[in-house]
């Protein structure tokens, strides 16, 4: 049960990672030359820091709500090293110089031209975000998290844990709950999540998977604590997995960088590997109309941050995509992001 000491740990350990990436969030702004607003997104009203910040509050407080309710445990963000935080940062503004060069250069070096590169799907060989070497190097799996967190100005692993109420939900309709279920995370990426799953549920078995075998390497380190953990370098749009051998699939900030084909192939992996009955909990960006008042700031995103496919997402069907054969369970904001989830058909 948490206590009045717990609440305070929290709040002061939110409070200053607000402070940290929100403030390193507006450095770099400051740092950057602005980019030119589109003829289409000139007049609508965008969302300010204020409104901004406001809702990151409630963000954080339906956090601490769920972790009051017991429906999982109190992040350890707090725990991390300081001096690695400020390695983390100095990394950060390093790059930025790079990011700007090709935020404000010639659209064709946002592709990835290395010879590595030629063995991935075209749509992955890119610089998403501008981000140096796209996911294909150690260096872009070493700073992606800090990337992540300055851009969401510290709301990216709260928006992520969002995820585990479903995910409890789920695991309440298995038999055996945890210890006999099976799930797996696609594009795990560098374990975020995951991490978060088996801070939960240790005896849960997982399987992460992903395209990029520098990412997988973070996540192994930061999954080597726990049994029942496998990471697999694959492609979501051909799982190997065998049909209806899986009770959970959950997918966190997937589909937003995929292309409609990709997405289509990707819905009907998910769909194959889902036992009958199994769930699907799923997270991605807010979508339009969902947050009126920020339908501007997510038709900017893809300008500012090099997301190629962004803009279709925004406007995706996603009851259309899943189904038929996955049927929605429901959905709710988390932020700058959207919570979902869904079950196999029986038959």
């Amino acid at each position: 049960m948490a206590t009045a000491l717990d609440k305070l740990f929290y709040d002061t350990a939110q409070a200053a990672r607000v402070s940290w990436f929100f403030g390193q969030k507006l450095l770099a702004a400051r740092l950057s030359k602005p980019m030119p607003l589109p003829d289409s997104l000139k007049g609508r009203p965008m969302p300010d820091r204020r409104r901004i910040l406001a809702d990151l509050r409630k963000l954080l407080e339906q956090d601490w709500r769920n972790i009051e309710a017991g429906l999982y445990a109190a992040p350890e963000e707090w725990r991390g090293s300081p001096l690695a935080e400020l390695r983390d940062a100095v990394d950060f503004f390093a790059d930025l110089r790079h990011v700007e060069a090709r935020r404000h250069g010639d659209p064709d070096n946002s592709l990835l031209k290395s010879p590595e590169a030629s063995r991935y799907p075209a749509y992955y060989r890119r610089h998403f975000h501008f981000q140096s070497d796209g996911y294909l190097s150690a260096a872009s799996a070493e700073r992606y998290d800090h990337q992540v967190e300055v851009l969401f100005g510290g709301g990216a692993a709260a928006m992520r844990r969002q995820a585990l109420p479903p995910l409890r939900e789920a695991l309440l309709t298995i038999p055996g709950g945890a210890r006999s279920a099976r799930l797996v995370d696609l594009a795990c990426g560098t374990g975020a999540f995951l991490a978060e799953v088996k801070r939960n549920y240790p005896r849960l078995a997982v399987t992460g998977v992903d395209l990029s075998a520098p990412y997988l390497d973070v996540a192994r380190r930061r999954l080597a604590a726990w049994s029942r953990v496998a990471l697999v370098e694959a492609n979501a749009e051909a799982l190997p997995l065998a049909d209806a051998s899986v009770d959970i699939v959950t997918c966190v900030y997937l589909f937003h960088e995929l292309p409609r084909r990709a997405r289509k192939a990707v819905a009907d992996e998910i769909r194959r590997v889902l036992k009958p009955g199994g769930k699907l909990v799923y997270i991605d960006s807010l979508q339009t109309g969902d947050e009126p008042d920020y339908d501007a700031m997510l038709d900017w995103f893809p300008v500012a941050f090099h997301e190629p496919y962004y803009a279709s997402y925004l406007k995706e069907d996603l009851a259309r995509l899943f189904g038929p054969g996955l049927q929605p369970l429901g959905e709710f904001p988390a932020y700058l992001s959207k919570v979902s989830s869904y079950r196999r058909d029986m038959v």
